[in-house]
């Protein structure tokens, strides 16, 4: 089979498009053949996270197929279904936080970015039916963050006002799209004038650059909620625009990775900052449920062949994308 693999050089120096051996059918598995799979900013982390003396790896996380083999003791699933992957591994149950063991498809593991995968049959879902292709198999992983972000972590209220620093990726754009499904208001910030405009389309209330004082453009507005992924380049502005006893979520950080904080300040405003990442089987199956009630799909940016691996990984890179990006595969 054709896979984008990751090998020998750090960085996406270190990707290729190969010919290998379609994964093993192993017991309590099953494999999928891939119709699209999505690309997240995780896909770039990789290609530095794995390691050049480390066997070869495919990368991705997200994808949605059909199912065309089954391991032993694989029930309730039958060879044709069309499905999508929860990307989380070892993460049944909603807890505080990941249980050990928990992983995420792409490393340690092969991923999605390849004609076929083999994965626990626990992680196999029935495709929503009012997605395409190309939208559910860029739905999982950004669909699942930005739940837990907003219903986990941040206990959203239709009253709230959210705020989304940075907005254009697959969660935040994800993030807007809910937080408007249970009324709640939303400011955007980006760098861009293009991306602000398309939020404004999506439903965002307020859209103002990044660049600006926030606390100028937003003085007669309260942010209930805050999610923050950023990191350095906007964190301590995101601090000083939340309510007093608001709240902030993290869960990324696409400039540095260390941000200062005022203590003082901190816990004179009696301020909540919680950690997020990815969500359990349980979330999972919320999320979708969530949004087949309300009608929602992914914000889908462009799609790419599995030979452009390089224009698609340089275009994620860049932050072009307003919206989700993947790969179009069988």
């Amino acid at each position: 089979m054709k896979a984008i693999v990751h090998a020998e050089q750090e960085g996406l120096k270190g990707l290729s498009l190969q010919d290998i051996d379609a994964p093993a059918v192993q017991k309590g598995m099953v494999q999928v053949k891939l119709k699209t799979a999505g690309m997240n900013r995780r896909d770039i982390a990789v290609t530095s996270r794995h390691k050049t003396d480390q066997p070869p790896l495919v990368l991705g996380s997200d994808g949605a197929g059909i199912i065309e083999e089954m391991g032993e003791d694989v029930q309730g699933l039958t060879k044709g279904d069309e499905v999508i992957i929860n990307p989380g591994l070892g993460w049944k149950h909603t807890s505080d936080a990941p249980p050990e063991g928990f992983d995420i498809l792409g490393l340690p593991d092969n991923g999605t970015f390849g004609e076929y995968i083999s994965v626990p049959a626990d992680n196999i879902v029935p495709k929503p039916e009012h997605l395409s292709w190309e939208e559910a198999g860029v739905l999982p992983l950004a669909a699942l963050t930005a739940y837990r972000v907003l219903f986990t972590r941040g206990k959203i209220k239709p009253e709230d006002t959210v705020m989304l620093p940075g907005i254009g990726s697959g969660v935040l754009t994800f993030a807007l799209k809910f937080a408007k499904a249970v009324g709640a208001k939303v400011i955007v910030t980006s760098r861009h004038e293009e991306k602000l405009k398309k939020a404004k389309e999506l439903g965002a209330d307020i859209a103002i650059p990044t660049n600006s004082d926030w606390n100028e453009e937003l003085k007669n507005e309260k942010v209930d909620l805050l999610v923050e992924s950023v990191g350095r380049a906007t964190f301590e502005q995101s601090l000083s625009i939340i309510r007093k006893g608001g709240t902030i979520v993290t869960f990324g950080a696409t400039t540095e990775d260390e941000v200062t904080i005022n203590i003082r300040k901190f816990f004179y405003g009696q301020f909540n900052l919680l950690g997020s990442t990815m969500g359990s089987a349980e979330e999972f199956a919320d999320m979708l449920s969530f949004i087949e009630q309300h009608g929602i799909k992914p914000e889908l940016d462009r799609m790419f062949s599995l030979s452009q691996y390089k224009e698609a990984f340089e275009y994620l890179q860049e932050t072009k994308n307003f919206g989700k990006i993947g790969f179009s595969i069988g």
